[in-house]
């Protein structure tokens, strides 16, 4: 017993001061405990009901009834009894006001990457159009198309327009068989006059509006003219002779400059958009880059760069829209590569094996992409995207090699013409996106005409 006895008034006794201790603390209102750091904000009378009368009800079935229920819940109601929050640790932080609000956040992410859907590419050409005659010629220019929606071929003599808007065909023109076959076609920029360049070297003009023949370009090439290229008013004419000739149509004495570096037949000629330079291929493999001011100027050469890197005739070229010193070229059968110069500096920037023959190129003006036309062995449109160079898709229906592309004045549709006579469009570059014009100001500022004095 007395070892009983001892233990109890120990136990009492230990357990007094930390009782008394406690009380004396919440007097103070000092309220700080070892575990529980702010007893203040806790709630003991409800904790000590939760504890013990609402059990009751759960542990005696017998008592409890569904009206008994309903009662305690609308009380637990009325009290705020609904609690399930029995020890507090700490203070409820205070309620943070948010400098921007959330409905700004949610509509402003600057995270967040907006990407567009994914343009479906149909692989199957929209329309096809019989071509008899077509010339199978690699370094022949025989189609283009105008900025009044209309589109020149020439078939062996003939020049035929077609009229996108319509439909309706035409022949322009027939030239005899002394002066024939047509070698290249070119709209000028107005969508209305039109160069025909001759096997017998000569090239004519011609309003397609009254069809009518303007004139002649004669004595600048010994032999058949093969590309052209417009620069507002100077039509750049390319030979079978190596020669490139600027003509100034306006004026009796047409040829105004004559650029000499190729040894062999002229069969790609493109002007840049700023109108400064020039991009000439030959079937010599070699590229030329010629800027009017070095051409006309009595520098030891008249090319800004002569590019040696093909293997191959190169007579697909195109200036990107989008990057005014970017140029694309296509080399030949022996070739069948696209490279990527920067002609402020002639460097190669990128070269891609594309594992066929490069016939034509043609930029999308909308997006970042590049269309190409090869022979053998697949005779297909091919699509990539710039500058990673991936396919985006395969344009297949040519049984021949594809000689020729052009653009529509919109930058949607592209015609295609090949050895196997048939002239295809194709949607491939999608509906560009229009621009939606800007809000009006529905309350404009008063007096917006004054003049300000700051």
């Amino acid at each position: 017993m007395d070892a009983g006895s001892v233990g109890s008034s120990y136990k009492c006794s230990s357990r007094c001061p930390l009782q008394e201790q406690f009380l004396q603390r919440k007097n103070n209102r000092e309220n700080l405990d070892r575990f529980i750091p702010n007893r203040a904000a806790m709630d003991f009378d409800y904790a000590h009901y939760m504890l013990t009368e609402a059990r009751k009800g759960k542990e005696n079935p017998a008592v409890s009834s569904p009206s008994r229920d309903a009662y305690r819940k609308k009380l637990a109601e009325t009290f705020n009894m609904n609690r399930t929050r029995i020890l507090a640790f700490k203070n409820k932080p205070p309620t943070t006001i948010d400098p921007i609000p959330q409905e700004l956040l949610s509509s402003y992410n600057p995270q967040t990457k907006i990407t567009k859907p994914r343009r479906h590419i149909r692989q199957s050409c929209e329309r096809t159009l019989d071509a008899p005659d077509i010339v199978d010629d690699f370094y022949l220019n025989l189609l283009d198309w105008g900025s009044s929606n209309v589109l020149a071929i020439a078939l062996e003599n003939t020049v035929y327009l077609w009229d996108a808007s319509n439909g309706s065909t035409s022949e322009l023109v027939s030239i005899d068989d002394e002066s024939g076959p047509v070698t290249s076609v070119s709209w000028a920029p107005d969508g209305r006059h039109i160069a025909i360049g001759l096997n017998n070297s000569h090239v004519q003009l011609w309003d397609s509006t009254a069809n009518k023949q303007l004139r002649t370009l004669r004595g600048g090439h010994r032999q058949r003219v093969g590309s052209l290229a417009w620069n507002n008013h100077i039509l750049t004419t390319g030979g079978m002779d190596g020669k490139i000739i600027n003509n100034d149509v306006r004026v009796r004495s047409h040829i105004v400059e004559t650029y000499r570096g190729h040894q062999q037949e002229v069969c790609g000629l493109k002007w840049s958009a700023s109108g400064q330079q020039l991009a000439s291929g030959g079937n010599d493999n070699l590229l030329y880059v010629w800027d009017r001011s070095v051409a006309s100027s009595n520098a030891p050469t008249q090319w800004l760069h002569r590019l040696e890197e093909h293997s191959a005739a190169v007579k697909a070229l195109a200036w990107c829209p989008f990057q005014g010193n970017l140029l694309a070229s296509g080399g030949g059968g022996g070739d069948h590569s696209i490279k990527f110069w920067n002609t402020h500096t002639g460097a190669c920037l990128n070269s891609v094996s594309t594992g066929s023959q490069v016939c034509a190129l043609l930029w999308n003006k909308n997006e970042r992409e590049l269309l190409s036309s090869h022979g053998f062995s697949q005779n297909q449109l091919i699509l990539w995207k710039y500058p990673s160079m991936v396919k985006m898709a395969e344009l297949t229906g040519h049984t021949s090699r594809v000689l020729y592309m052009a653009q529509s004045p919109d930058g949607c549709a592209v015609a295609s013409a090949a050895g196997d006579e048939t002239l295809r469009f194709w949607n491939v570059f999608g509906t560009p996106e229009v621009a939606k014009p800007a809000p009006k100001a529905t309350n404009p500022e008063p007096f917006a005409n004054v003049n300000r004095i700051r």
